[in-house]
């Protein structure tokens, strides 16, 4: 049994290893299809459901695979997940489907979710294997999300927009106006805008991280004085 804390997953997975902020991967599908919050929102539902599908089936199956092949067996799991989630959202999120089009199959091609397989899920049981897809994924839903939501709102004012028609009547709810009568700017709504946005998140989590480490190093400062006393 992995010694590894639930919690120290959780804060991998949704901060400190984060796949955006702090791995750098998936910026392919994270700079294209965030035009709208609804449209990341979809993307991130996707591939959290491949990353916690494979966690678990790698981990499952882990002592059958023969080091020299693990690479090609895990694309090859990976490649089965992704068809299914692809058949999937065509069946029940048509709308979406279509919007997101290519990027659903070059889910298989996400880095993170081959190298959470390989660091993580083939090293570990089946239970934090699962966990640590589902915390990766929504971490990467996070960023999709946030990414989404900057440039939708700067770009045309609304938030979530579609969401109803993408992702069921049920999701009617998350569409926001936000700024009426507003005429938009284009420019986030384009490919540079997505860059520019990405920048300053990264910007600002570098800042947030300083910050709590400065904190850090205060508070021990303080118990080493308490201690000396």
């Amino acid at each position: 049994m992995s010694s590894v804390g639930f919690g120290s997953i959780t804060r991998e997975g949704l901060w400190t290893n984060n796949v955006v902020f702090g791995q750098l991967l998936a910026l392919c599908p994270l700079l294209a299809v965030t035009g709208t919050a609804t449209n990341g929102l979809g993307m991130g539902l996707a591939s959290t459901a491949v990353m916690v599908a494979s966690g678990l089936a790698v981990s499952l199956v882990r002592g059958a695979i023969a080091p020299d092949v693990r690479i090609p067996a895990f694309v090859l799991i990976i490649a089965t997940l992704v068809t299914l989630v692809d058949m999937a959202m065509n069946a029940w999120l048509h709308e979406l489907y279509k919007v997101l089009g290519l990027f659903i199959p070059l889910i298989v091609t996400n880095c993170a979710i081959l190298g959470r397989a390989e660091s993580f899920a083939s090293r570990h049981d089946p239970l934090r294997s699962a966990y640590d897809g589902l915390v990766m994924g929504i971490g990467f839903t996070f960023a999709l999300v946030a990414l989404g939501a900057v440039r939708e709102i700067i770009g045309s004012g609304t938030l979530f927009a579609g969401a109803s028609l993408l992702l069921g009547e049920r999701m009617a709810f998350l569409e926001t106006t936000l700024i009426p009568d507003y005429k938009g700017f284009l420019l986030l709504i384009l490919p540079p805008g997505a860059f520019i946005v990405l920048g300053f998140l990264m910007a600002g989590k570098r800042v947030i991280d300083t910050w709590l480490e400065r904190r850090a190093e205060a508070r021990r400062a303080l118990a080493a004085d308490a201690m000396e006393v």
